[in-house]
């Protein structure tokens, strides 16, 4: 009986087990987001970890998160190439902690409109392309390694 009972343990604590993505993480803290967001060209080409809730995964190749911090005011999101990781899309709701390059991105008005209309159909989301008059700056991680939180 005792045997059956640590059987049961070590299976169910194998199944809450975190799951590893990519390469191991090899920083020792997570930059805060807020840190990032203020002053975003201190860290752009750096290796830099995060840590939050993840909000959002992509749903067509599971090639890119976004994270929100603890209070849910900020987001970064973490991208990979296609097949290098698969963001499952079982991770939404759950703590995660990332590491990437911080790479910063200036896309014209049409390049912003491309982007967001490739987004919104891999989403199943409507998109008007007149919702974006700019163009805009976005700052996001070249993802190496992530951990989710079970």
């Amino acid at each position: 009986m005792r045997l059956l009972i640590i059987s049961l343990l070590l299976a169910s604590g194998a199944l809450l087990a975190d799951q590893k993505l990519g390469k191991p993480l090899t920083l020792g803290e997570p930059t805060p987001l807020g840190q990032i967001e203020a002053h975003p060209d201190k860290y752009v080409g750096k290796l830099v970890q995060v840590r939050g809730r993840v909000s959002e995964v992509c749903q067509a190749m599971g090639c890119w998160m976004n994270i929100v911090d603890p209070v849910g005011e900020r987001s970064i999101r973490i991208k990979v190439n296609d097949g290098e990781i698969v963001f499952p899309e079982s991770a939404v709701g759950k703590l995660a902690v990332a590491e990437g390059k911080l790479v910063k991105l200036e896309l014209t008005r049409e390049e912003a409109v491309a982007q967001a209309q490739h987004e919104a159909e891999e989403q199943g989301r409507k998109f008007d392309p007149k919702s974006i008059k700019k163009g805009v700056t976005m700052f996001m991680l070249q993802g190496s390694g992530a951990v989710i939180r079970e």
